[in-house]
């Protein structure tokens, strides 16, 4: 179903204006987010979500608002795994509390823009190649076997090839100054290393976003369904990362629930054809939205009952030599000296 530029613009705007509200006013000065602040944003977030739902299932019908609802519950599965991810960069750098909400804000701001371009390539490859939803199911299904697989490992940016790329162009200084991202040193622009940080956390969303976006496209591919359920988890993402930052390494068996679901809706991809003429494309939607609710409650619920002590320690303390590999001799992280 094609939306008018008038939707996109309508919707543009009120996210414009929802984070020049949250930056521009209410955090306009820096400062450690607290556990009501979060609470309070993770509440918002999730009622404009729903409330939009609603508008959905009221101007449209209930299939394009069961797609919503179920690539809304899956894009935000998705980002609550990044915030174990996140934790790690704040920790490993030892980012100030009161200065981890703007960095991801704009980081927000980037991942917006990475995500609708991505989703507008996919609708496009969809359109013109359909088979390409096939190439998605199998990815999905390796992406969730992969992940249900894969150990857990400690983060060291030191090594990230990120770091020595972006490092090998800009000159970054191994402090903070104050909540800024660039800085003069010696008459010459440079980077803060709060600047690294929010580089880093891009490429973080980046990475996931590959896995996130052919998820929802196997729910729906409708592009305006597929960006706005996105826009919303990942608005609501800040908030929910004070919210759970202290608890979400409990949800242990999340990851196994996060690549059941992947498998899941891989799955759906690549039998949907075949299923179709059999099940009502809202029907199939609505059994695609209970199995992956079922499951990832039912992974936080075990992880609550049956605890078991975080494998990843998250306390990482920050190298007094950190950079060395990149220090030139005015000890900044700059390039690499032959």
């Amino acid at each position: 179903m094609e939306y008018s530029i008038w939707a996109w613009v309508g919707f543009a705007v009120f996210i414009l204006c929802m984070l020049a509200l949250d930056l521009g006013i209410l955090n306009r000065k820096a400062h450690a987010v607290t556990y009501r602040e979060a609470a309070v944003w993770s509440l918002v977030w999730v009622t404009l979500a729903m409330i939009f739902a609603g508008g959905v299932f009221w101007s449209l019908d209930r299939q394009h608002g069961l797609e919503f609802l179920a690539g809304y519950v899956i894009e935000l599965s998705l980002s609550v795994d990044n915030l174990f991810v996140f934790l790690l960069i704040f920790s490993y750098f030892r980012v100030p509390a009161k200065y981890q909400h703007r960095v991801l804000f704009w980081g927000v701001l980037g991942a917006l823009v990475m995500r609708i371009t991505m989703i507008g390539l996919g609708a496009a490859l969809i359109q013109r190649f359909h088979w390409i939803i096939y190439v998605f199911g199998v990815f999905l299904i390796y992406t969730g076997i992969k992940m249900l697989l894969q150990e857990e490992t400690q983060a060291d940016p030191e090594q990230n090839p990120i770091v020595r790329f972006v490092t090998r162009f800009i000159p970054v200084t191994r402090r903070y100054e104050g909540e800024k991202f660039f800085t003069f040193e010696q008459g010459r622009r440079t980077g803060t290393l709060l600047l690294l940080v929010l580089v880093i956390v891009e490429v973080t969303d980046l990475v996931f976003a590959v896995d996130s976006i052919p998820a929802i496209f196997g729910i729906t591919t409708n592009t305006f369904i597929v960006y706005t359920s996105n826009v919303f988890a990942i608005l609501g993402l800040r908030s929910l990362y004070f919210l759970l930052a202290g608890m979400v390494e409990k949800f242990h068996y999340l990851k196994i629930g996060l690549s059941i679901v992947l498998a899941f809706v891989g799955v759906k991809m690549l039998t949907e054809g075949f299923i179709l003429p059999y099940v009502s494309k809202e029907l199939l939607i609505g059994i695609s939205l209970g199995v992956v609710a079922l499951v990832l409650l039912g992974s936080v619920a075990v992880s609550l009952i049956w605890p078991q002590e975080a494998e990843t320690n998250v306390e990482v303390q920050l190298p007094p030599d950190f950079g060395s590999p990149f220090d030139d001799d005015q000890g900044r992280l700059g390039a690499d000296e032959e």
